[in-house]
């Protein structure tokens, strides 16, 4: 990874970027931390303070220290770094908590790793430390190591502390990123598309202090981790729909198919129609799990909340409403096929009664077929108005 000269004099090389609601009693700390950064490691930057509609006297503090004061009229963490961000000047972002938790002495490791050719760098709280009391246990020993390995397993991502609120990043990048969110959930998208999109990340360890305020934070543990935990998941179709959707349908096919002609005795437990009828709802549960795993991928898309790699685009493109309606019709014109066979064969027994065994043998089948041929026709016509050229 080839190394960037420093900037020539003058040039705007680092913005460090802070989200403010309310922060009036550790923003002043905070910028001057700054701001001492800057000066004693000789980089051309600046300090912004995106405000997200304080109420107190954050705004003048900010611009009586010299920081430059953005104002953020759309509510939430992640809107107000994004406008924060938007507005910087600098090749290179820091952005971090203003309510005194992180060091912003450490800008200078931040912009050396950025200089080395990353483009984004995370800090690590785990790796760096951590005080007593500066992170909830629930945070410290549950959240925060949960969600971060979960975001390994589902995108192989390399960071360790996917949601430490102090990173840096390449102006450039960020805006390749083209990030969606408002709230908490913006911390997860930032790592998680820079993977998708193949940009370099690296970790730095950091050290979490606790915080200056005397007010509750802003943090909502539970509810802000579950926020994160369902972005990652509506993020990942894969392993929210298509996995559990292939092994329930794979699994009813292969079960229900050994039953089609007669029971079957596995260790003295003999399986019917019953166990049938059951394998039939896993097949029409797995293929309704599979078509939402080609919804929500389609959906992620279209809204930009993520690209589309070059092997999806290739079967995105055979998916049409001509073809969900030919393989759907197929598929109800066999079911009903089946279903008309066992109407012939109750006539043949002159309506009476029937072995169920034998009737039903017909009966499941047709009717799982005739259902996923219509639930293919549904979701084909949906998939197409997903796939609507619209302007953004």
């Amino acid at each position: 990874m080839n190394s960037e000269p420093i900037p020539a004099h003058g040039e705007m090389e680092l913005s460090i970027v802070l989200p403010c609601l309310n922060e009036a009693e550790t923003l002043e700390a905070c910028i001057q931390e700054a701001q001492a950064a800057l000066r004693n490691a000789g980089i051309v930057g600046e300090i912004i303070v995106a405000d997200n509609g304080s109420s107190d006297d954050s705004r003048a503090i900010a611009g009586a220290l010299g920081a430059r004061v953005v104002a953020v009229a759309t509510r939430g963490y992640g809107s107000a770094l994004r406008g924060g961000i938007t507005a910087a000047r600098g090749r290179f972002v820091l952005m971090g908590d203003a309510d005194g938790s992180y060091d912003f002495r450490e800008a200078l490791r931040f912009v050396e790793k950025l200089r080395e050719g990353w483009d984004l760098v995370m800090g690590n709280r785990f790796a760096g430390g951590i005080e007593e009391g500066a992170m909830p246990w629930k945070n410290r020993h549950l959240g925060n190591p949960v969600l971060s390995g979960l975001g390994r397993i589902l995108f192989d991502a390399p960071c360790r502390d996917f949601h430490c609120g102090l990173r840096a990043f390449r102006k450039e990048a960020f805006i390749r990123l083209d990030l969606q969110t408002d709230g908490m959930e913006f911390a997860s998208e930032m790592v998680i598309k820079a993977k998708l999109l193949g940009l370099r990340t690296a970790e730095i360890p950091i050290k979490l202090r606790r915080d200056g305020r005397k007010r509750p934070p802003h943090l909502r543990p539970w509810r802000d981790g579950w926020r994160h935990l369902r972005f990652m998941l509506l993020f990942s179709p894969r392993w929210l729909f298509l996995y559990p959707g292939v092994l329930a349908a794979a699994g009813g096919l292969v079960c229900g198919g050994a039953l089609l002609s007669g029971p079957v005795r596995v260790h003295g437990v003999e399986f019917d129609v019953h166990t049938l009828l059951f394998c039939a709802v896993a097949v029409l549960l797995g293929a309704q799990s599979i078509a939402f795993a080609i919804m929500t991928k389609v959906y992620s898309i279209q809204a930009g909340l993520q690209p589309a790699p070059a092997r999806e685009a290739a079967w995105l493109r055979w998916i049409s409403l001509e073809l969900g309606l030919a393989v759907g019709g197929m598929l109800a014109l066999l079911g009903l096929g089946l279903s008309l066979g066992a109407l012939a064969y109750w006539r043949a027994k002159g309506f009476g009664n029937l072995d169920p065994g034998g009737l039903l043998r017909w009966v499941i089948p047709g009717g799982t077929l005739l259902t996923l041929g219509m639930q293919t026709i549904l979701v084909s016509f949906f998939l197409s108005i997903l796939t609507l050229p619209l302007r953004r």
